[in-house]
């Protein structure tokens, strides 16, 4: 019970610190820059701007509180409480987080080039934060969500795409091209950010070795580098004839000595080398829960 309520308090610690990263991403580099990047915060910098030609200050922390609410009452039927719930906190949390960071300014932040770096940085590591909290922020996440509970056939991931890309698409015709290729960049800086705390740093290499010297390999790489090492049965489909293929993964840094190990009993052995991601195990990262 301790475990699972300890759980609770650090993903909504999570939903915080995430969505306080990405109203600096806002306040700090976007808003100041007319960078619009997608989402309900993208249109909020819009509005903000056209409702300022014409004397109106409409801050963009009210904007998604009052696009977000209809957007919630759509999908109550649609989304799973326990997902609704925290969707909730993490979207009315975001609209305080730019409030309160709209008082914040950085020396750096009229320069398009950081800005849409460290803007899709901000962004990035925010987003991921609240998505590893089984959240989201609202905003088009949501509609997407609601969308593609309503037309199946269309994935989450192609709906996000159109309702970001409009939003993108009024950035450009309101702040023109320049500020729009800056903000694509942002875009694709937030992309790999998220993906890359979604699915770890820990880089390792997976190597797949076939040789007629299988077991004398194994043997070594088992005594010499101390890693486990998974046989496959496997057949060459133009010779017909069964072979075991290797499977080890080792840290970057092991590769050349695998390769010397390999090298050293097969000089015709065939080994493919591929990244991975994350691993967790014995001898790597621990699985997390």
């Amino acid at each position: 019970m301790n475990n699972k309520l300890n759980r609770v308090i650090f993903d909504y610690l999570l939903i915080i610190a995430g969505t306080t990263l990405m109203a600096l991403g806002v306040n700090c580099f976007y808003e100041p820059n007319s960078l619009v990047i997608g989402g309900v915060s993208g249109l909020a910098i819009i509005i903000a701007d056209y409702a300022g030609r014409i004397d109106l200050n409409i801050p963009i922390w009210l904007t998604n509180l009052a696009l977000n609410a209809p957007l919630f009452l759509l999908a109550m039927k649609s989304l799973g409480k326990r997902f609704l719930i925290r969707t909730l906190v993490s979207t009315v949390y975001l609209s305080a987080a730019l409030y309160y960071t709209q008082f914040f300014t950085l020396p750096v932040s009229q320069d398009l080039v950081l800005s849409s770096v460290f803007g899709g940085v901000l962004s990035g590591a925010g987003s991921a934060l609240v998505f590893k909290a089984a959240a989201t922020t609202g905003g088009s996440d949501m509609l997407a969500y609601i969308i593609n509970h309503k037309v199946r056939h269309i994935s989450l991931s192609k709906i996000l795409f159109v309702v970001d890309g409009v939003i993108i698409t009024l950035g450009l015709l309101v702040f023109g091209p320049v500020n729009t290729m800056y903000a694509i960049i942002a875009v694709f800086i937030t992309a790999k950010v998220i993906d890359s705390i979604l699915e770890g740093l820990s880089f390792a290499k997976a190597a797949f070795i076939i040789s007629n010297y299988s077991q004398r390999i194994a043997d070594a790489l088992m005594n010499e580098l101390e890693r486990g090492v998974t046989g496959l049965n496997g057949q060459g489909m133009y010779t017909q004839t069964s072979k075991d293929v290797l499977m080890c993964v080792v840290s970057s840094k092991e590769m050349p000595k695998l390769k010397e190990i390999v090298h050293k009993y097969d000089q015709n052995a065939f080994l493919i080398v591929a990244d991975v991601r994350e691993v967790l195990g014995e001898g790597f990262k621990q699985t997390e829960v």
